[in-house]
């Protein structure tokens, strides 16, 4: 046969004219087989290549950010032995009794017990005692200074970098406990163990000083980038990532380097790519095959066919099919005749569903658009229109990202570019993504969209917007994490005053045990006051807060406010003022109601109001109202005039001088004011004070 296959070549090259259908649908075959399978094959050995470097990158950077969670946990192990050293009552006695070679003893059997790399017990900044590595304990202490409790240093001496915890021993804040655990190899070991990739561990500052490298640059990204760089080093064939480590004071302490060989990851592509070009060899051969001899069977004639099918190409369904030829050409006509009259029905039908399916896509909420393979826009309904704030006709035909517009991800990336559910979708047969759109209306708008997969190169999306939806999500979400926060605050530090108080029951002094039990009274309040208010919230946002309407005695209410509130006016050293009228009418309303309203204001005057200093309530009589103001001499809230301070869940921009609240209690406030008929201001006072004014109804004669 390729005998054969020559002399028909050689016969085409001196005169084409004499050459045969089958001939031209071989040679044909051949080329359209060959430009195929090279266009796919350089087009999958490509993509192999990039996916497999995407896996290298990946696996350094997964390794890099699995070791600097290690090394945040071994600062967080660190600390809890710093505290654990600290506690050990035989090391208090042996400091209180000035024995430094028995401390050093105690300091270097517990720190080979905890795997730390020195120890030591300082009193101020004089050492006492030292155990395990020699440190620069002066670049040590400079640096648990400015850091606190949990510090890391680069000592500029060289060697490796270092963690550190510190914790007060014997309750005095001059005799400290230091733990140290070294960024050396035995660290970067078991951290290698556990990431599953070599980890190098670099002291930064011994980076900058060194020279320059085929990792410089790396690590230099890296720095610069501020969370991570991944690269390929050709020059020693592997992949490495870098994770800079920065101490809280925003100083560079350390460089992590997780490296993966090249070699690995190489090999694997090769073996694919080989796989890949015998395949295509394989195919292309029994394409070329199977050309050939369907070429030598469709020799008949086929002119009138090829005539009868331009027509019902043409859309006239009216042509007759001519018969004649071999019994192959007579089959194919009479299949032609078949699919004639079959398309004849089947164009019926599909204008008929066109129809149904385009009702249905103009009746749904959502929004639809179809792309093809290049991910431009074929279709859009009304709903996606509308969503996106384009005209249907404008859209069509345009890459589907110009006119979504999903935000930029932090790296500059479009969402198109990494992480596209019209592309997962055609490997995992449907994918969802959560958008947020630049659509030109203010805010970024939220949206889901539901991508399907692709069928005969048509993907159809379906589009939701979720924006109000979020709102409600992230409101929520706000509002449970400030929850959880200020019960976890009080809740530890009455764990904390319990702890001392039974490890001290019969040995501290009265006056010492009466402090933490005043501390359980304060916590207690704190957290009584924080449930109050939040089931306050639950029954006003729910329309069952209920005012009993009664004779009220205002200064039995501000008395009852003070026993409740009095316990924290001993804490800060306020005193309270009291300048209330004998005369003062009595007030129509709730008496327990109006006993929380002045709770919260004087919580919230305790709260901001300076140590030692006066906290004033004072009441006159307007007409039928009582005017009652709480007033203190903290530094205000921002924008007190305009009354946003009284919305749910607001709180101060500023540090607060205690820990914070949920943002209740002046919304509480204000609402239980409001349900009496009365209303609140706050504002600035001549003497600089911040002020709270409520009117209140007087009683009816």
């Amino acid at each position: 046969m390729p005998a054969r296959l020559t002399q028909i070549l050689l016969k085409l090259k001196f005169d084409p004219q004499q050459a045969s259908l089958s001939v031209w649908l071989a040679l044909t075959n051949v080329v359209i087989v060959v430009l195929v399978l090279a266009g796919i094959s350089i087009s999958a050995i490509s993509m192999l290549r990039k996916l497999a470097d995407e896996q290298g990158q990946a696996r350094v950077q997964l390794a890099g950010a699995m070791a600097r969670e290690d090394l945040r946990r071994y600062g967080e192990d660190t600390l809890k032995q710093a505290r654990g050293l600290a506690a050990l009552p035989t090391l208090r006695r042996l400091v209180t009794e000035q024995r430094p070679e028995a401390i050093e003893q105690v300091l270097k059997r517990a720190c080979e017990a905890d795997g730390l790399s020195s120890c030591a017990v300082f009193n101020e900044s004089m050492l006492v005692a030292e155990t395990g590595v020699a440190l620069p304990w002066e670049e040590v202490l400079l640096a648990n200074t400015e850091q606190g409790e949990r510090f890391m240093a680069a000592p500029s001496g060289g060697g490796p970098a270092l963690l550190g915890s510190t914790a007060p021993l014997n309750g005095d804040a001059n005799l400290r406990v230091l733990a140290i655990r070294l960024f050396d190899a035995d660290l970067a070991t078991r951290i290698t163990e556990r990431v599953g990739l070599p980890v190098r561990l670099l002291n930064y500052r011994n980076f900058t000083s060194a020279p320059v490298d085929d990792f410089t640059q790396l690590h230099s990204a890296g720095l610069s980038d501020g969370r991570f760089a991944v690269q390929r080093v050709n020059a020693f064939d592997l992949y490495a990532s870098s994770f800079p480590v920065f101490a809280t004071t925003g100083e560079a302490v350390a460089l992590i380097e997780a490296r993966l060989s090249a070699a690995e990851i190489d090999s694997s592509v090769s073996r694919l790519v080989r796989q890949l070009l015998v395949t295509a060899l394989i195919l292309a051969a029994l394409a070329v095959l199977a050309g050939y001899i369907l070429g030598q069977r469709v020799a008949g004639p086929v002119s009138d066919l090829t005539q009868a099918a331009v027509r019902l190409g043409e859309g006239d369904f009216s042509a007759s099919i001519p018969t004649g030829g071999t019994a192959e050409v007579g089959v194919l006509a009479r299949t032609m005749e078949d699919m004639r009259r079959n398309l004849v029905d089947l164009t019926g039908a599909l204008r008929r569903r066109e129809a149904e399916a385009q009702a249905v896509l103009k009746g749904v909420v959502e929004g639809v658009y179809a792309v093809d393979k290049s991910r431009v826009i074929t279709y859009l309904n009304p709903q996606a229109a509308r969503m996106l704030g384009v005209e249907p006709q404008h859209a069509i035909g345009r890459f589907c990202g110009d006119v979504l517009k999903p935000c930029v991800a932090e790296n500059g990336q479009r969402p198109c570019e990494t992480h596209c559910p019209i592309l997962l979708a055609r490997s995992d047969g449907s994918a969802q993504a959560i958008e947020r759109l630049d659509l030109g209306k203010g805010a970024p708008r939220t949206a889901v969209i539901v991508s399907a997969a692709s069928v005969d190169g048509l993907q159809v999306q379906v589009i939701r917007d979720e924006t109000d939806l979020e709102a409600v999500r992230r409101a929520r979400d706000s509002t449970l994490a400030n929850i959880s926060h200020e019960f976890r605050t009080p809740l530890a530090a009455q764990l904390a005053s319990i702890e001392l108080l039974r490890e001290g029951l019969n040995t501290m002094q009265p006056h010492e045990r009466e402090e933490l039990v005043l501390s359980l009274e304060r916590g207690t309040l704190r957290l009584t006051r924080l449930i109050d208010n939040l089931l306050e919230s639950v029954r006003i946002e729910a329309g069952q807060l209920g005012i009993r309407h009664q004779s009220v005695v205002l200064a039995e209410v501000v008395e009852d406010a003070q026993a409740l509130i009095g316990s924290l006016l001993v804490q800060r050293r306020q005193q309270l003022a009291l300048e209330l009228p004998e005369e003062l009418p009595n007030i129509d309303g709730d008496g327990s109601r109006l006993t929380q309203v002045f709770v919260n204001l004087l919580a919230n005057s305790i709260k901001y109001a300076p140590e030692d200093s006066t906290i004033r309530i004072g009441a006159e009589a307007r007409g039928d109202r009582v005017a009652a103001w709480v007033e203190d001499e903290g530094p205000g809230l921002p924008h007190v005039e305009s009354g946003s301070i009284f919305d749910q869940f607001h709180r101060g921009a500023q540090a607060e001088p205690e820990p914070g609240g949920l943002g209740l209690g002046l919304w509480i406030v204000k609402s239980i004011i409001e349900r009496h008929g009365g209303q609140i201001i706050a504002a600035r006072t001549p003497e600089n004070r911040t002020r709270f004014v409520i009117t209140l109804p007087v009683e009816a004669g």
